[in-house]
Parts: C-alpha cells; structure tokens; sequence
C-alpha cells in the first residue's frame, strides 16, 4: 500500500532499489549427457526415458504373489525385471507405467502360466538371474525384447513363442 509523503518512513521500512539482472548469454548444449538432436539416438543399452518409471516397480510389486515361478527363479529378481520391461513398454508410448504394461511383461515371459514350455524357463531362468542386483544384466534383459512385440497387448502374445 502507498504511503502519503508526509508520513515519516524508518530507514528499514523503505522501497529498495531491485537488482538488474545482466543480459543472459547464448547459450549451447556442451554438457556430456545434452541431446543435441530433436530425435533421442536409439540402440543397445540406450534405454528408453519416459515420465514416471519408478511407478513400474510398485506395480510389479503388486503381482509378486500371483507369480508362478519355477524352482531357481528368485520372486525379487522377477518383480525387479518386469517392472524394468514394463517401465520400458510405457515409454515407448511416451506415458507413465500401468498395469497393462506389466500384464504385457508378465505374458511375454510366462510367468502368470501354471505349465511353461521349458524353453521358455530356461531362457527366463537365464535372463532374470541376479538381474535385481546387476545393471548389465538388466540391461541385456531389456535390449533382449524387441520393440515390435513390446508394443503388442498381454492378449496377442503367447509365452515363449519369440524366442525362436
């Protein structure tokens, strides 16, 4: 509120002059990690970002106890894996994790089925071991899916059918 002339002011009570700010310099994409291209480079070990991730790992948690697992496969080492393949299943529709995503995962590598072909255990016992623990291996997990059958439904996809 204005204050008439007349009224006597403390020195501590007076408007201050504000700070200039100086003219921001040009500026360049020099850090290490700048993507410097509209599109993000893709590949091996590249990953996926999207919004979110980290809800992916609640999620997987949440079907830990329907998990049918085979003897040798770790419950922590699953639940890790699929909320990684689902994490990297939402960023390619470039939105946050649902379940959807981790009924998609769960269906790639069988582990919602009572009677698994042993091919498919196998590979899976392979690719999900120490995968909790060891980010190479989360990585070689994620790069092993291909983007194609990522982007498919839990319903259009039969366990174990490609790995052939």
């Amino acid at each position: 509120m204005t204050q008439p002339s007349y009224v006597p002011i403390a020195v501590a009570d007076q408007v201050r002059p504000s700070l200039r700010l100086e003219t921001p310099r040009v500026w360049v994409a020099d850090r290490p990690a700048e993507l410097r291209f509209p599109v993000r480079p893709g590949g091996r070990s590249r990953g996926t970002p999207g919004p979110d991730q980290g809800y992916a790992l609640r999620l997987a948690r949440r079907v830990e106890r329907s998990l049918v697992l085979e003897p040798g496969e770790s419950a922590h080492d699953v639940v890790v894996g699929l909320g990684l393949l689902a994490a990297r299943r939402a960023a390619l529709f470039g939105r946050a994790p649902t379940i959807f995503d981790i009924q998609t995962a769960l269906a790639l590598w069988g582990f919602g089925e009572a009677d698994p072909p042993e091919a498919l255990v196998a590979a899976r016992r392979q690719a999900f071991s120490g995968v909790a623990h060891d980010y190479p291996a989360q990585r070689a997990l994620i790069d092993s899916v291909p983007e194609e059958l990522l982007r498919r439904r839990a319903h259009e996809i039969t366990p174990g059918e490609w790995l052939a």
